[in-house]
């Protein structure tokens, strides 16, 4: 270990430094996968290899949140004992069903008749929060240092300009932006290499990709926003294993989106909705769409008289293969949802982040342990593109583009595709707008108008950020910033109406009347990190940046 001196601002900071052969950000399935990977390479080895894993959460999995059903191909892989270990997958899928909605009806999509990406036979319905802490479990065995509530801040370059590690951020600075009574310097983390699994929309991995360029050669990156909810049902509704997708009402039908709503053990559900962040009508609230959608006869029959547990949101990638940047640079690479690879397709990452993980690791132990540090680690995008998971998303590559041209078209085409050419079509279609750059003026959109809470089915943002535990500690500098405070009121408010106060599921963003005129008050406290204001602000105004190590939602069970 040893200490430098940084400039922070007008004061100086002395920093410890640590060294490792790789540094991991994101102490998600995909960091982990690599870190357990790495060891297990060493351990076959007979070597030792120096890995560490930086979780901004309070501890692993307290920022997970998926719907979710594990495809467990690539756990198989990683860990193949895992249910002798004790891992949590342990309610299978047990009945598939896809309901096409109206306001009133449903109609079911006959089993034989859905595409192969929306049948779950051998998958498992989990908490991927407990998924995840098991895994980090299975890391801290084999010798992975792992240090939950860090978060990393900066990217650490070295003269030649390659990425030589990353610091995490200072704590104790106070709102005025000078230490107070409780700082503590950050601490640098260097590396041979740095793998950056972030999860979607990761502010370092977006820092990376500008500075080496690596969209140049890419599609636009589309996202959705997943809203989620944990609720205890009366037993007799319960259904272990039962796995319910839906299509059409709330959303009109040129809105890409769809909900889930999963039967896990203990008597509990997990019920979602995401929304595609490209939507245009500038007077849709995501979260007020997943209210909605609860109050259908289908779905509210299963959670009236029960009790909701927990909430949260989080933004998906959802470009597929078509968005996907060159993953790796000078020292690093991208890993996970942090490049995008998760299959909007299937609704599942997690597979796909375990597997890239561990592509990422075999290129970085292989270069590590043969004199080849210096290089960059294009054994990993080789080694993805001869993989299954390769096959998996080019046979999906066309999912996302024809669903953005509305329910019915989208629909038939994806059944065309995947029906009749199981993926294997002669075009490619391509992403062309950045979701920010997708919205209308208000002027040309119906307002919608939304009903209000009951409290028993439905829920205000406020009391659902309550139930999702999150807290940050009040006196630090602002996390969310404006690079123009003028732009939400001279810009946003005027043109669109305001889209910050209804696209953030945590009521972080409220315009405010005052004598002096209206203002955007940011409300930082609420904020789950789902990054969709990062990705949705037409303006592109808003900055989001990491908060102290160990803020932010706990979801336990999500």
């Amino acid at each position: 270990m040893c200490v430098s001196t940084v400039l922070e601002t007008d004061f100086a900071v002395e920093r410890e430094s640590m060294e490792y052969d790789v540094v991991i950000v994101g102490g998600g399935p995909a960091g982990l996968a690599a870190a357990i990977r790495l060891k297990q390479r060493a351990r076959d080895s007979g070597v030792e290899i120096g890995v560490c894993v930086l979780e901004k959460g309070s501890e692993i999995g307290a920022h997970i949140l998926s719907g979710a059903v594990m495809d467990p191909r690539a756990l198989d892989e990683l860990i193949p004992d895992w249910k002798e270990r004790g891992a949590p997958l342990d309610v299978p899928v047990t009945e598939d069903r896809f309901l096409f909605l109206t306001e009133r009806g449903a109609t079911a999509v006959p089993n034989w008749a859905l595409p192969d990406s929306f049948k779950n036979h051998g998958n498992y319905v989990i908490s991927l929060a407990n998924v995840t802490r098991w895994l980090g479990e299975q890391a801290e065995a084999l010798g992975v240092e792992i240090f939950p509530g860090f978060a990393a801040a900066e990217v650490l370059y070295g003269d030649d300009g390659a990425v030589k590690g990353v610091a995490t951020g200072d704590l104790g600075i106070g709102r005025d932006g000078r230490p107070s009574e409780n700082f503590q310097p950050g601490i640098e983390l260097r590396a041979k290499y740095t793998l950056f699994c972030e999860g979607a929309r990761g502010h370092l991995g977006r820092q990376l990709t500008d500075k080496f360029k690596l969209r140049e050669n890419a599609d636009p990156q589309v996202y959705g926003l997943g809203i989620k909810e944990l609720w205890e049902i009366d037993p007799a509704k319960h259904r272990p294993g039962l796995v319910i997708h839906t299509a059409g009402w709330p959303l009109e039908s040129d809105t890409y989106g769809g909900s889930f709503l999963y039967h896990a053990g203990n008597n509990q559900v997990m019920v979602g909705f995401v929304v595609g962040l490209g939507y245009t009508n500038p007077y849709l609230s995501p979260f007020e769409e997943f209210q909605r959608y609860k109050t259908h006869p289908s779905i509210r029959a299963f959670l009236e008289g029960g009790k909701r547990l927990s909430y949260g949101a989080r933004a998906i990638t959802a470009g597929g293969l078509m968005s996907l940047p060159k993953l790796v640079f000078p020292g690093g690479a991208l890993v996970g949802d942090n490049a995008g690879f998760l299959n909007a397709s299937r609704i599942k990452g997690s597979h796909a982040a375990i597997k890239t993980g561990m592509l990422a690791a075999d290129a970085a132990f292989d270069a590590v342990h043969s004199g080849r540090a210096a290089d960059e680690l294009v054994a990993y995008p080789q080694a993805f593109r001869r993989s299954w998971l390769h096959d998996e998303l080019y046979r999906a590559r066309n999912f996302k583009q024809w669903m953005s041209k509305g329910l019915y078209l989208g629909t038939a085409m994806v059944g065309i595709e995947q029906k009749v050419f199981r993926g294997k079509v002669p075009w490619t279609l391509r992403h062309r707008h950045w979701d920010h750059e997708r919205l209308k003026p208000a002027s040309k959109c119906r307002p919608i108008v939304y009903p209000k809470p009951d409290g028993k089915l439905t829920f205000d943002r406020l009391s659902s950020v309550f139930i999702s535990n999150t807290n940050h500690e009040e006196n630090q500098p602002a996390h969310l910033t404006l690079r123009d405070a003028s732009v939400p009121v001279r810009v946003n408010l005027k043109a669109y109406a305001g889209p910050e106060s209804r696209y953030c599921p945590a009521a972080v963003y409220e315009f405010v009347k005052t004598d002096e005129g209206e203002h955007l008050q940011i409300n930082a406290q609420n904020c789950l990190h789902c990054k969709t204001c990062d990705i949705k602000d037409p303006t592109q105004n808003i900055v989001w940046t990491a908060p102290e190590g160990g803020g932010g939602p706990n979801y336990p069970n999500l």
